[in-house]
């Protein structure tokens, strides 16, 4: 499922001042019937912490599990923890690179 993944953004997010800290991603993605969602995600740093839904059932209300806004997150989320990787990779190199 994951080559079928288009990246659009990936941000970090403080959760207040002692919460857990959280990735967001947005997406684009085609599912098998070549039908297009674009998808937002919210990962936190334990494998198996990734929440995914479609931003367009949400924007129509629609958070109901099992009511056409439901996904799995396990199918995105190797795929995006290395898109966050590659962000967080270049972030670093751009910010670290004249400190000693």
């Amino acid at each position: 499922m994951s080559d079928k993944i288009d990246v659009i953004k990936v941000s970090y997010h403080r959760n207040g001042v002692a919460g857990e800290g959280f990735n967001v991603v947005t997406f684009n993605w085609k599912d098998e019937h070549r039908k297009n969602h674009h998808m937002v995600a919210t990962l936190f740093k334990t494998s198996g912490q990734c929440a995914v839904l479609d931003i367009d059932e949400t924007q129509k209300d629609n958070i109901e599990f099992a009511c056409g806004n439901s996904w799995r997150g396990d199918h995105f989320e190797d795929a995006l923890r290395l898109e966050i990787k590659k962000v967080n990779d270049e972030w670093d190199a751009k910010y670290t690179k004249n400190k000693v």
